[in-house]
């Protein structure tokens, strides 16, 4: 159900159990935590995981694990986005530390957002972002994103939305 997407140096695949360990660590990181609601603990990563999977029961697609082709490794995750609550449909993404400045968090979101306009028909994607979140910013902006407004995500947290026409 959930499909795999392949690019230059990713695949984006469904996440699996065996994802769990290396997916608690990322989250873990407070610094990579620092902007998505701070550091998860394993039930919060646990359940953030299932949460990803049952997204795309509801919704018809949702967040993929993102793992180097060439060494195997979750780097991290990217995909649509639209629980309850949030203003739009987004791209998100989230990488371990480890996998910063490579450019896999555009490449990931690109390859999701040309699925979501393929498969969907996704004619505008969005993505809510922290403010203070200059990355998150800067891919937002690679994508050709541009600021669109503030929103505010359950249960309170003022965001930027991101937003372009497909």
């Amino acid at each position: 159900m959930i499909p795999t997407l392949t690019t230059e140096r990713l695949e984006l695949r469904a996440f699996t159990e065996a994802d769990f360990e290396t997916w608690a660590g990322i989250v873990a990181d407070p610094e990579v935590a620092r902007y998505i609601g701070g550091v998860r603990d394993r039930m919060q990563a646990w359940l953030r995981i299932a949460a990803y999977l049952g997204h795309w029961q509801l919704r018809g697609y949702g967040q993929w694990a993102v793992v180097e082709r060439d060494s195997g490794r979750l780097v991290g995750r990217s995909g649509l986005w639209f629980p309850e609550g949030w203003p739009e449909l987004e791209v998100g993404w989230t990488f371990a530390r480890s996998a910063w400045g490579n450019g896999y968090a555009t490449e990931a979101a690109r390859a999701a957002v040309e699925w979501g306009r393929t498969e969907l028909g996704l004619r505008r994607i969005a993505s809510a972002i922290a403010p203070g979140n200059t990355r998150s910013i800067a891919v937002a902006e690679r994508l050709g994103m541009r600021f669109d407004r503030k929103a505010v995500l359950p249960p309170d947290d003022e965001v930027l939305v991101y937003a372009m026409a497909l």
